[in-house]
């Protein structure tokens, strides 16, 4: 199924089922080592998410890479309301005049020195166990949290949809069981090793990651989910990657 017909089906669906199931554009800032990282968390902090947040986008994620490939990288997720939202946002953001004031270092870097070396961008349909993003409460007594970024692939588009109706009917729910805190679980549309979907998850810190997936692996439904004929990974999985992300201090999630 083409890139279009795939956001038309999403689209449709919502609508027929009376749902409100938010998007998520997900962007991978790729950086180099040094003074641009210091732009980029000053231009987030200072230009771009006010003006989000002014545009009605949000709330908005930053976070750093603290386990995995690639470093520095910054994810920014990006929730929107609608497929309009989405299609106009960079606009309305960049139509905002103190976005221009407070962001023109990074906004007007030259090529010689550029802000980044480049951004990737993912746009993703919410699933509908889970239509809207979910901030996680502020941990106690200002302790930091942890998030995971896992990427389930598949080897066609129809075990991606199995794997998706997997997680709308059960297994979603045995994660809120065992203590693992969704963010969002979102299909991609468009975006690079499709078909796959994408989820986040809130962690206290990697001893409590260990403990609650230690839980969800030794599960008895979850157990009787997963060697269900057709939904084994052997037959719906061909990949997963998994992320470790810190927040930044000014990240809204």
């Amino acid at each position: 199924m083409g890139t279009l017909a795939s956001v038309m089906n999403v689209s449709a669906a919502e609508k027929s089922e009376g749902t409100a199931r938010e998007f998520y554009e997900l962007r991978l800032y790729h950086l180099r080592r040094g003074p641009k990282q210091k732009l980029f968390d000053d231009f987030y902090r200072n230009a771009a998410i006010p003006a989000m947040s002014r545009a009605g986008i949000g709330p908005v994620g930053v976070f750093s890479v603290m386990i995995g490939p690639d470093s520095p990288t910054m994810y920014v997720l990006i929730p929107h309301a609608s497929l309009a939202s989405f299609g106009t946002s960079n606009d309305r953001v960049r139509s905002d005049p103190d976005y221009q004031k407070q962001g023109v270092e990074f906004i007007n870097a030259p090529a010689s020195d550029p802000a980044y070396v480049r951004v990737e961008s993912s746009l993703l349909a919410a699933f509908a166990a889970v239509p809207k993003l979910e901030v996680p409460l502020p941990p106690a007594e200002n302790k930091s949290r942890i998030f995971e970024l896992r990427t389930y692939e598949s080897h066609s588009k129809q075990a991606n949809k199995k794997k998706i109706e997997m997680f709308n009917t059960g297994e979603i729910a045995i994660f809120r069981r065992v203590g693992l805190q969704p963010v969002f679980f979102g299909e991609t549309l468009i975006g690079a090793q499709m078909p796959n979907l994408t989820y986040l998850l809130a962690h206290a810190n990697l001893a409590d990651r260990e403990k609650n997936w230690s839980a969800f692996g030794a599960d008895p439904e979850w157990k009787r989910l997963s060697h269900t004929p057709g939904n084994t990974d052997a037959e719906i999985v061909s990949n997963i990657s998994n992320i470790i992300l810190r927040p930044t201090d000014y990240s809204q999630i």
